[in-house]
């Protein structure tokens, strides 16, 4: 279960990218989850996803 706080939620995405995967997109694949809704939860906190990063920002 990943959290429903954004806050959390940013947390928790960017220590699951930084130490487990390369991709956003592999990260939501192997614990499938839907990546547009996180992507929008994060962006409701104006974050988004760089990819040459692998991290939100």
């Amino acid at each position: 279960m990943i959290p429903k706080d954004p806050v959390m939620l940013l947390s928790y995405v960017n220590t699951q990218l930084r130490d487990f995967y390369a991709s956003f997109s592999s990260m939501c694949e192997d614990k499938g989850l839907n990546p547009e809704e996180i992507k929008t939860k994060l962006a409701g906190i104006d974050y988004e996803y760089d990819r040459a990063r692998n991290q939100f920002v």
